[in-house]
């Protein structure tokens, strides 16, 4: 029998898939499935990541493409100067997460704390725009 299918994945749009690839190895831990380069040779129109095992695509900007193909409104977190969504890890230590991006070259913006709902928590900001959370379950009081 077939790995079932996982019913939502992101598609992350960035400047530089190459570059993000391997920042996201080193600093999340992900494993690399699928890189399928664009004509230019430089580029890539897709790539699968797997982040204990769930997969994330992410593809490189292709701004002259831009309404057609369907891509009217996709832009890399920098053009837009944000994002909207936060892709959020569960860890076994947040802490250890955050530390191992933060010395890959991610921005913290919300420190490892206790929260309130029961888990440690914390927020990073990529080097290409995207935010990523990161938790484990905190021991019961």
């Amino acid at each position: 029998m077939a790995d079932p299918v996982q019913v939502v994945t992101p598609h992350l749009v960035v400047r530089d898939a190459n570059a993000a690839i391997e920042f996201y190895k080193k600093a999340l831990g992900a494993t690399e499935a699928v890189r399928m380069p664009a004509e230019d040779g430089k580029r890539l129109m897709h790539a699968e990541l797997n982040f204990n095992g769930a997969r994330i695509f992410l593809m490189d900007d292709f701004p002259e493409h831009r309404g057609s193909h369907g891509v009217d409104a996709v832009f890399p977190p920098d053009q837009i100067k944000g994002t909207s969504v936060t892709m959020h890890l569960e860890v076994r230590n947040c802490d250890a997460a955050v530390k191992r991006a933060e010395d890959a070259g991610a921005t913290v913006t919300l420190a490892p704390w206790d929260s309130f709902w029961g888990a440690r928590y914390a927020r990073i900001m990529d080097p290409f725009g995207h935010s990523w959370s990161f938790a484990h379950t905190l021991p019961a009081k």
